[in-house]
């Protein structure tokens, strides 16, 4: 068994030239042994986990037979093991699921669903010498280079087929740690460049510093076993549990606290001393799993606080920028059903990971609705003279475009009501399409179903091309049909040969249900198929946008399952999306990663070819 290096938890991460910063990735510790005969995954404790996780082992034999791999063996690797969810951030709820699964049918159908990574970051064996006494950078150096031969990946990837992936380090961990909070990631390693690796030892050469949000709750019970503070909140009128605690309170603070619960109680035990809710916390922790916290910690008393604040619908409350005054955060958006402004503001904060990305370095359209629904809306490009310094803009054409580049400046536009985000089809830092998008437009909500039909048909022609296709509804009465591009790659005279000859396919197989026909008076009850907006200096939608409607329906991404006869667009609502990400996740998760996959060109030539 070997026993791994192990960080001292600071609260900020240490300074210097002498420092380096990595992302804290919430999974299994894990070695990883790989030599000519066999494959060993050990967890922090000593335990063997290549059963629970088939899938590496497989990855890892395959690359043991690689010559490359070979010359280097025997080899041991200091990893976390993880289900990713973003560059930074891993699901761990999903990852102990695993972990607990026992039979083979379970295991298998997991591995499947919820493939694991190996996230590799230091190198303690190499031809079967030892490299713990080299310096950090020297191993870390090895390591990279190692990857870098082999064609590994150089950093995380999402939904990447290798199994083993390298953790890179940066030098600036201010902007490591906007990312990792941005991602709502589990924190950060600080390691000294020049340390050597000590075996089995906390070191304060290795600091972790965790991304802790902070709640606050009441005390409900005294657990006299164990000495855990229970804690709770208000759901309407009852109590919910929420977790217990006992680290974090200093000798004198436990000591005061437990007094108090022994003075105020109204009920005692063998196991419990029970309080009525009175006494306020500040509890730190790292996210919420079915209403409980994970990791709670003490922070400090909340003398200041009404019980009656403590609640369910507190504790989901997004922290927003400090750097963003709410105005007018009761303003209704909509009467019925309610949404305040701090609803909205409060769903863009939940849904700024899946949304900024497609902001990002976009030269962005809004419409405002300064008095909600109920008044005026206008269209705003031009950023306005009393924008903050964080809000960053572009100038084209004597516009100075907004840049919704960070988590500040989506929250301000919310601020300023901007409900819808409209995006060109490329970035600023391009004259060429990052993706190409179908909008399959019906005369009405009635004919929604045509619009399902359509995009099911292109989804097939897609597929048979070797082509990925992402699908989300418009938030009206529509659907869009992406399909990502590598950036910079192709022009829009290049995009605009592939989605007239697909337009007018499906106009051909289908002449009653489709038309390509702009003026709207000649479409009849057809769906319109638009691809003349996909061009230079026209808008989309931006997915997860909400749009001015009676109902605050959303822009809202789909699975290709979820696309069927009862899909109905008006069920994608500000409430219904932020439960939806909770419970299914993303379903544009792995765009990006998509791009450099595409056989475009290939799809391109035969266009081509065929005189298209």
């Amino acid at each position: 068994m070997i026993k791994p290096m192990l960080p001292t938890l600071h609260q900020h991460p240490p300074q210097g030239k002498d420092w380096v910063y990595e992302v804290k990735y919430d999974g299994y510790r894990c070695i990883a042994v790989l030599d000519n005969h066999n494959i060993s995954l050990q967890s922090r404790g000593g335990t063997e986990l290549s059963a629970s996780f088939p899938e590496i082992v497989h990855f890892l034999k395959d690359l043991t037979l690689m010559d490359a791999w070979k010359r280097v063996l025997p080899l041991i690797i200091d990893c976390e093991l993880t289900v990713l969810t973003s560059p930074q951030k891993a699901n761990f709820q999903i990852l102990q699921k695993r972990g607990r699964s026992k039979t083979k049918d379970r295991i298998s159908k997991l591995s499947n669903e919820h493939p694991a990574t190996l996230l590799a970051f230091d190198l303690l064996e190499l031809k079967g010498d030892t490299l713990i006494q080299k310096k950090f950078t020297e191993r870390k150096k090895t390591l990279f280079h190692l990857f870098e031969q082999t064609g590994l990946p150089l950093s995380p990837v999402v939904k990447n087929v290798s199994r083993l992936q390298y953790v890179p380090f940066s030098n600036n961990s201010e902007e490591l740690w906007e990312q990792i909070k941005f991602e709502h990631g589990e924190g950060l390693i600080a390691k000294k460049i020049n340390s050597t690796y000590s075996l089995g030892k906390r070191t304060t050469d290795w600091i972790k510093v965790k991304n802790y949000k902070a709640v606050t709750c009441f005390i409900t019970a005294y657990q006299k076993e164990n000495g855990y503070f229970h804690i709770g909140v208000f759901k309407g009128d009852e109590v919910e549990g929420i977790g217990l605690f006992s680290h974090g309170l200093t000798s004198e603070e436990r000591s005061a606290l437990i007094e108090v619960i022994k003075q105020y109680s109204y009920n005692e035990d063998a196991k419990f001393v029970y309080v009525k809710p009175g006494i306020c916390v500040e509890i730190y922790y790292l996210e919420i799993y079915q209403n409980q916290l994970r990791h709670p910690e003490f922070s400090r008393f909340r003398f200041d606080v009404e019980v009656k604040e403590c609640s369910l619908e507190t504790l989901f409350k997004p922290t927003l920028p400090a750097s963003v005054p709410i105005t007018n955060p009761d303003k209704p958006l909509w009467e019925e059903p309610l949404v305040t402004k701090q609803a909205f503001i409060d769903f863009l904060s939940h849904c700024s990971p899946y949304m900024l990305p497609f902001l990002k370095d976009r030269a962005m359209t809004v419409i405002r609705f300064p008095h909600g629904m109920s008044g005026e809306s206008f269209y705003q490009k031009n950023c306005p003279d009393y924008a903050p310094p964080f809000v960053e803009t572009h100038v084209d054409q004597d516009i100075n475009f907004i840049l919704c580049n960070n988590m500040e400046t989506l929250i301000w536009l919310g601020n300023q009501l901007a409900l819808e985000f409209h995006v060109p089809f490329q970035t600023v830092l391009t004259s060429e399409p990052s993706e190409i998008v179908f909008d399959l437009d019906p005369p009405s909500k009635e004919h929604f179903s045509i619009a399902i039909t359509g995009a099911i048909i292109m989804k097939e022609v897609f597929d048979q091309l070797g082509l990925r296709s992402f699908v989300k509804t418009s938030g009206r009465k529509g659907l869009q049909v992406y399909i990502p591009l590598p950036d910079g790659q192709f022009t829009y005279q290049d995009t605009r040969q592939f989605t007239a000859f697909i337009a007018n396919y499906l106009v051909s197989k289908e002449p009653t249900l489709f038309t390509v026909e702009r003026l709207k008076k000649h479409r009849g009850n057809r769906v319109y198929v638009d691809y003349v907006q996909h061009a230079e200096g026209k808008t989309i939608i931006a997915p997860y946008s909400l749009r001015g409607n009676d109902l605050p329906t959303v822009a809202t991404p789909l699975y290709w399952r979820e696309v069927k006869e009862s899909l109905r667009p008006e069920e994608f609502t500000l409430f219904s999306v932020q439960e939806r990400l909770k419970k299914l996740g993303d379903p544009f998760e792995d765009f990006a990663t998509s791009k450099t996959t595409q056989p475009f060109q290939d799809v391109l030539s035969s266009l081509k070819q065929l005189g298209q």
